[in-house]
C-alpha cells in the first residue's frame, strides 16, 4: 500500500492481510491473558485487562496525533510506509515470551496429536468448541454480548456530516484521535480504579444508561445548538468524544473480563476467539442495521436533514437489551484476593 497499490481491490486485499495477521497475533495474546486470569477473581481478571488495554491506549497516545499531521505533510502512501515498520517491532518482542512446550495426549481425547490428521484434529478442536459455547453458563452471556453489540449505530453517517458538513480536516480528526485515545486510556483507569469490583450486570446497566443520554449530545452539534452557547464545533467534538470514550471503554472492559472468566482449561485461545468474533459480529450487525436506518431516512454524504432522529432513534435502542440482564452470571464474592492483586501490580 505504500508503494504499488493503485485499485480499490488490491487495497482491499493487502487490508485482508494485515487484519488477518494481526488477529492471528491477538488470538495468542488473548490466551495467554486468559490463561493468566482463569480461576481468578472479578478483580484480578479486571486488573489484567487493564494492564492490557491501557497499554493499548497508550500507543494509540504516541501514534495518534502524528497520523494526521504526517499524512497531511507528506500523503498517505508515506504513512503506509512508517507503519509497515510498526509491526516488526511487535514481533520482536516475541522472542521474550516464554512458555512450557505441551507434550502428551490432546486434552479430551486419548489419541496423541501427532496422530491425528489435520481434519480430524479440526473436528475435534470444533466439537471441544461447541461443547463449551453449548453450556448455559457461556452461552446465555454470550447472547447478551452479541445482542448488547448488536444495536444500530450512527457512526458513519457522523463521520461523513463531520468531514463535508463540518469540514473537518485530517489534522482535527487526528486530534480527536488522540483526545480519544487519552479517553481510553482515562476509561481504563476508571473501571480499574472503581469499578472492577462493581458486579457485572450493574455496569452495564448504569453505563448503558449514561450512554444512551450522553450520545444525544450529537444532536447539538448537528443542529447547530452548540454555537448558540459560544461553543464551536471543534471543542464541542472533541469534549463529546472525550466523555463518551471514556464511558464506552469503562463499559466494554465488562466485557472482556466476562469472556476471560467463562474460558474454560485447554480452550482459551479458541473459546475467547470465538467470544470476542461473536461480540464484534454484533458490531457487525449494528453497523448494518445503521446503515439501513441511514439509507431508509434518506442521509446521504451531502444530506444530512434527518440526522439527527437517526442518532436519538440509535440512542434509544442501545437500552433495549437491558431486559436480558439477567442472562448473565451472578459474581461471586471475591475472598483473599487482596494479596494477588497487590503481586499482581507489583509485577
Amino acid at each position: 500500500m505504500a508503494s504499488f497499490v493503485d485499485s480499490k481491490y488490491d487495497a482491499a486485499f493487502c487490508i485482508l492481510l494485515g487484519s488477518l495477521s494481526v488477529a492471528f497475533s491477538d488470538v495468542v495474546v488473548d490466551s495467554m491473558v486468559v490463561e493468566r486470569a482463569r480461576g481468578e477473581s472479578q478483580s484480578m481478571s479486571g486488573s489484567l485487562q487493564s494492564l492490557c488495554w491501557g497499554s493499548s491506549a497508550f500507543g494509540g497516545i504516541v501514534s495518534a496525533y502524528f497520523s494526521g499531521s504526517l499524512v497531511d505533510a507528506y500523503g498517505v502512501r508515506f504513512v503506509f510506509g512508517i507503519t509497515a515498520l510498526l509491526p516488526l517491532i511487535t514481533s520482536a518482542v516475541a522472542v521474550l515470551v516464554r512458555e512450557q512446550p505441551v507434550h502428551g495426549p490432546t486434552r479430551g481425547t486419548n489419541l496423541p496429536l501427532a496422530s491425528l490428521s489435520f481434519i480430524e484434529g479440526s473436528k475435534q478442536s470444533i466439537i471441544q468448541l461447541w461443547d463449551a459455547v453449548r453450556q448455559p453458563s457461556v452461552l446465555l452471556p454470550t447472547l447478551f454480548i452479541f445482542l448488547w453489540q448488536a444495536t444500530p449505530q450512527s457512526d458513519s453517517a457522523m463521520f461523513y456530516f463531520t468531514t463535508n458538513k463540518l469540514g473537518f480536516t485530517p489534522e482535527f480528526l487526528g486530534r480527536v484521535k488522540l483526545v480519544t485515545s487519552v479517553a481510553s486510556l482515562l476509561g481504563v483507569g476508571l473501571y480499574n480504579g472503581f469499578l472492577k469490583n462493581v458486579p457485572l450486570h450493574k455496569i452495564f446497566l448504569v453505563t448503558t444508561i449514561f450512554g444512551s443520554a450522553l450520545g444525544m449530545t450529537q444532536v447539538f452539534l448537528v443542529t447547530g445548538l452548540n454555537r448558540k452557547f459560544g461553543i464551536s464545533d471543534e471543542w464541542f467534538a472533541i469534549g463529546d468524544s472525550l466523555i463518551l470514550t471514556v464511558l464506552g471503554q469503562a463499559s466494554f472492559m465488562p466485557v472482556l473480563v466476562l469472556a476471560a472468566r467463562l474460558c474454560p482449561e485447554g480452550m482459551e485461545a479458541t473459546l475467547f476467539a470465538t467470544l470476542m468474533s461473536i461480540s464484534n459480529g454484533g458490531s457487525v450487525v449494528g453497523g448494518l442495521i445503521g446503515a439501513g436506518l441511514t439509507q431508509l431516512f434518506g442521509i446521504t454524504k451531502d444530506s444530512f436533514d434527518n440526522l439527527a432522529t437517526l442518532i436519538i432513534l440509535c440512542n434509544l435502542s442501545s437500552l433495549l437489551p437491558l431486559p436480558l440482564l439477567g442472562l448473565l452470571p451472578r459474581d461471586i464474592p471475591d475472598a483473599n484476593k487482596e494479596s494477588e492483586d497487590i503481586e499482581m501490580k507489583c509485577n
